[in-house]
């Protein structure tokens, strides 16, 4: 993909589109201009047949200044640069910096379209669309254009991996109104390309989120549990805290009411821990923890953190 930078230094994610894509739209459009072309020029054949040779002459050059050439340059400037090839084939023309054309880029365009496409049949506009790295013509150079794929293929989004199944629930009464949705997205691309990354590389970084999200909430994690597995839990139970809220929001809607939800208190000195079959063998005080054991517990949930 090649990404336009704009003038404040600021990166857009728009593809450029390929030549055969471009030849396709500007056929549709060629295809349906000369279908009114024609149209119109019977109705003005008919219209004008008692008049004299230079006055038919004139019409015919007006019908075809307004028809072939004003009418692309109307349709895309009212259209912002989507024509009916283009929006069948899923194009756009935007300006350089990804902004909208107006009357005076679809103009020049429209103009050196004559040149390009109508009286050499199209190959100056490919001979410039295969030179130029981001396949522009000739009107799209002088008029400051470009036309960009609008319809791209999404990419399916990665789940976040779960918590090893001893830490769910861990921090039930962690309070995490003041973690910003900023942080939110950078934990959970973290969790969802961290077996992408380098042991060493992906260790750090889990270390920095999870001091950035110690300080957000005032609660250090127990010791011995690892950054990665942390996140992933901390992640879970605000997942897990927003899917009771949208059920809680639709029960009481359909009973007629609406409870208000308890406060949420902060953790207290002693958290409840599993018992020792779980994996950890003391209980927390103060956030602390004795040391933590990953057994068959961990090794289901599918959870394994780098490092």
């Amino acid at each position: 993909m090649n990404e336009l930078v704009t003038g404040d230094a600021v990166v857009l994610g728009l593809r450029p589109a390929k030549l055969p894509s471009r030849v396709l739209a500007v056929a549709i459009d060629l295809v349906v201009v000369f279908a009114v072309f024609l149209v119109v020029s019977i109705i003005l054949g008919i219209a004008s047949a008692s008049l004299d040779e230079a006055a038919v002459a004139a019409i015919g050059v007006a019908s075809f200044l307004l028809v072939l050439v004003g009418g692309p340059i109307a349709v895309e400037t009212l259209s912002h640069g989507r024509s009916l090839g283009k929006l069948a084939c899923g194009l756009r023309v935007v300006r350089d910096d990804g902004g909208p054309i107006r009357f005076r880029h679809a103009l020049v365009r429209g103009a050196m379209g004559i040149v390009e496409i109508l009286m050499t049949l199209g190959a100056v506009a490919c001979i410039a669309s295969l030179a130029s790295a981001r396949g522009r013509r000739l009107g799209d150079v002088f008029a400051g254009t470009l036309v960009v794929r609008e319809r791209v293929a999404t990419q399916r989004s990665v789940a976040v991996p779960p918590p090893p199944p001893w830490l769910v629930g861990r921090f039930s009464q962690l309070d995490l109104s003041a973690v910003p949705d900023e942080l939110w997205l950078s934990i959970r691309q973290y969790l969802t390309r961290m077996h992408q990354l380098d042991r060493g590389v992906g260790s750090t970084i889990a270390a920095r989120l999870a001091d950035e999200l110690v300080t957000r909430t005032g609660i250090a994690p127990p010791q011995g549990i690892p950054a990665a597995a942390f996140l992933a839990a901390v992640v879970h139970e605000r997942q897990a805290r927003d899917a009771r809220r949208v059920f809680s929001g639709a029960g009481a809607a359909g009973a007629g009411a609406s409870p208000v939800a308890p406060p949420v208190s902060p953790m207290s000195s002693v958290s409840p821990v599993p018992s020792a079959s779980s994996g950890l063998s003391a209980p927390v005080r103060g956030g602390e923890a004795g040391p933590v054991e990953r057994g068959e517990g961990a090794a289901a949930g599918g959870f394994a953190p780098p490092g």
